[in-house]
């Protein structure tokens, strides 16, 4: 697995697999928040078959399926309140990461500084400065 953190409790991956939850659950993570579209993936990767490995691994398991077209505020909206609403860590895996890093930094543009989210992002290795000028605009209209 290749978790890259972005804040103390969130962390994005790209694709994982069901034999990963155990390590997860291990590790401390409470919450685990599927970004990829089934259509995206394999039989043994769609997201009732992750469920089902993630629930028997003790994690509570969110279906977030996002695409560039998907990433509607209803999305970013159920991203950010699965994340407040875990005591433990929260992993969201899409096919690189990147998915899942921009949604959870849409999702805070309201409470968080641009800067904040870009430089958090950066640590994690996703690059998403391109959004710094949305992310002012997000929160210019809080």
């Amino acid at each position: 697995m290749d978790i890259r953190q972005i804040t103390d409790r969130f962390f994005a991956a790209p694709q994982i697999d069901a034999d990963d939850f155990t390590a997860l659950a291990e590790a401390g993570f409470g919450l685990v928040i599927n970004n990829r579209p089934d259509g995206e993936v394999g039989p043994d990767q769609h997201s009732e078959t992750m469920r089902i490995a993630a629930e028997a691994a003790g994690l509570k398991y969110v279906v977030n399926p996002l695409t560039m077209e998907t990433m509607t505020a209803d999305r970013q909206a159920l991203q950010r309140d699965s994340l407040a609403a875990c005591e433990g860590k929260v992993l969201a895996y899409c096919r690189s990461g990147t998915r899942s890093t921009i949604c959870w930094a849409l999702a805070h543009a309201g409470d968080m500084d641009s800067d904040e989210i870009v430089n958090a992002a950066a640590q994690g290795g996703y690059d998403i400065s391109g959004l710094k000028p949305h992310l002012d605009s997000m929160k210019s209209n809080t």
